[in-house]
């Protein structure tokens, strides 16, 4: 017999190990303690590491016809529905758009012109406010009452005020009067002149008076009254105006402070209140310096004019020290006021006035000045005749009191914020 062949070996694939030999075949059964597997045996094997999906492109949308893409979707507001999508922007929306924007910014230049006189009584208000507001934290400070504070503050300005018009109106009115009185006697005199005799013969002035003297010129004779009295009127008004302005934003100076800081990002708002505040006492140290130093002028000014017997002495201190605020040409042209009624007077007089403004004035300029404004102000002497003259030809007298405190806070601005930026780039 011919013996039977051996099992063809089975090809094993690839990096396997061989096979052990056949073992024998375990037992059918096996106790229940050999058949617990090991910790080990019971976890489970790993997963295979399978390939990564393949990622899916993302949408691509579908312009509608219309519809803006970069415009966020509609948002339903629950009381009044879902607005609808935007409007398209086309070249008509656009340039129509513009129009109306140029419109708006035309009307409120027009706005801005017919309230120009309004807006110049604010803005005096506001400085009147700043000014006055340290004498209102100092009352304070010693236990008043802020209300209380605001009324002795406004009642002293009252007081000073009626003052002022008391010292001058007389006098205006008594001299225009004694003018009056004393044109005849002046054309009695004129007339015995030869020379003016001549002059008037040859340039016929009595005929050419006479065609003058007629209904045109006296209805613009009484138009020039009414314009007069338009124009005190029109004084008293402005005047009361400020005075409640003042008053008023003098009662909520730190509440308007706070609502003006509030508008500002928070995120520079604490930067923006340093420096506000910081301009603020600027301001108030300017005005408080400056008038302490007009009322001085003025208190100089009576003394002197008591001594040489100068006509009313009290009206002649009031311009001096209303004057006086003016920056750098306000002291001079108070002396100019008062050296001219001195000369009116006799020529001593007119001389004694004016070598006594000549020494006061560098006494001012260069011992009262530096120490009471040391701590306010310090502005440069040529932006300060700079700018007193560019606020005059903007605002007149007004502009030259604000010009100044003006100054100092661009100055500040322009070191604090301005400058430091420049110096990041």
């Amino acid at each position: 017999m011919t013996p039977a062949p051996p099992p063809a070996e089975t090809p094993q694939p690839a990096g396997t190990p061989p096979q052990a030999e056949a073992q024998p075949a375990p037992p059918a059964e096996t106790p229940q303690s050999a058949q617990t597997p090991s910790p080990a045996e019971t976890q489970p094997a790993p997963p295979a590491e399978s390939a990564p999906p393949a990622e899916t492109p993302p949408p691509v949308p579908v312009p509608v016809p219309g519809v803006d893409p970069d415009e966020p979707p509609a948002v339903p507001s629950g009381k009044f529905g879902t607005p609808g999508r935007p409007l398209r922007r086309s070249s008509f929306l656009i340039g129509f758009t513009g129009a109306l924007g140029v419109l708006l910014a035309y009307t409120l230049y027009l706005g801005i012109r017919n309230a120009g006189g309004i807006l110049v009584l604010v803005v005096i208000a506001l400085f009147l406010a700043v000014g006055l507001n340290p004498a209102v934290v100092r009352l304070g400070r010693w236990g008043v009452p802020h209300g209380l504070a605001v009324a002795a503050v406004a009642l002293t300005v009252v007081l000073l005020l009626c003052g002022g018009v008391v010292a001058l109106v007389p006098p205006i009115v008594t001299q225009s009067g004694q003018f009056i009185d004393q044109i005849p006697s002046l054309l009695d005199e004129l007339r015995r002149n030869p020379t003016v005799n001549d002059l008037v013969e040859r340039y016929d002035v009595v005929e050419r008076v006479q065609g003058a003297a007629n209904a045109e010129t006296v209805g613009r004779a009484l138009g020039g009254v009414l314009g007069g009295a338009q124009l005190i009127f029109g004084t008293v008004f402005r005047t009361l105006t400020v005075l409640v302005l003042t008053i008023y934003f003098l009662a909520y100076f730190d509440k308007l402070r706070s609502l003006g800081y509030s508008l500002v990002p928070r995120s520079r708002r604490q930067r923006v209140q340093l420096i506000g505040d910081e301009i603020l006492a600027k301001v108030g140290s300017y005005m408080v310096g400056a008038l302490s130093i007009a009322v001085l002028a003025g208190a100089t000014t009576f003394v002197f004019a008591l001594i040489v017997d100068l006509p009313y002495p009290f009206a002649l201190a009031v311009v001096v020290a209303v004057t006086d605020l003016i920056p750098q040409i306000g002291a001079t042209l108070g002396a100019v006021i008062v050296s001219l009624v001195g000369f009116a007077a006799d020529l001593p007089t007119g001389i004694a006035c004016a070598v006594f403004f000549l020494i006061y004035q560098q006494v001012e300029n260069y011992l009262i000045y530096p120490k009471v404004m040391r701590r306010s102000v310090e502005v440069n002497e040529v932006a300060a005749l700079l700018a007193a003259l560019l606020g005059v030809a903007l605002l007149g007298v007004v502009g030259a009191l604000i010009a100044i405190p003006t100054v100092a806070a661009l100055q500040l601005i322009l070191r604090e914020v301005v400058l430091p930026r420049q110096e990041r780039r």
